[in-house]
């Protein structure tokens, strides 16, 4: 069993290297710009988006002069007009409450889920921290198709890595 101080700085040292905190315009273009693009997608791609849109709703985290928040908020409406999908906004408590119930550290904002228009507790994150339109529109495909028991196409089988890319925690601020 390995030493609880080694483990907890091991977890820490995971933390800091996934979590991308930006404060600023070039900051959020840098790190988006190391994020790779997903470039090939299935056949039933673009049909699946659109045909599954009205059952499906996109829910993400925002805060206060978050930068990171702005630019998913903007990929996000990209996609909405695209394929219809829904977007709203949710409150950072509640995005905590959800990301402790899923397992996943709490890292800032923003955070974003898919879930069935008529069932709240059936939740696929989709995003920590901003990412790129293609990449995005691949998770809630494959969202999408794991919320319908449905085994997706060969050519995407897993999430893109989640960035990371978040807006710093401000002291005093809620989250």
């Amino acid at each position: 069993m390995p030493n609880s101080a080694a483990a907890q700085a091991d977890r820490t040292a995971a933390a800091r290297a996934a979590v991308h905190p930006v404060q600023n315009e070039s900051a959020l273009k840098l790190w988006l710009g190391r994020v790779p693009l997903t470039h090939a997608f299935p056949p039933d791609f673009a049909d699946t988006l659109k045909g599954q849109a009205p059952l499906y709703l996109i829910e993400m985290t925002t805060a206060p002069g978050c930068l990171a928040c702005a630019d998913l908020w903007a990929a996000l409406g990209a996609l909405r007009v695209r394929y219809g999908w829904q977007v709203r906004t949710i409150p950072g408590e509640e995005a905590m409450v959800r990301s402790g119930r899923l397992g996943l550290p709490w890292v800032g904002h923003p955070v974003a889920w898919v879930r069935p228009v008529a069932d709240e507790t059936r939740l696929i994150p989709i995003a920590v921290g901003t990412d790129h339109p293609l990449n995005l529109a691949r998770n809630l495909y494959l969202a999408a198709k794991m919320l319908t028991g449905v085994r997706p196409a060969v050519a995407v089988r897993a999430m893109s890595k989640f960035t990371g890319i978040v807006s710093p925690v401000r002291e005093g601020v809620s989250r």
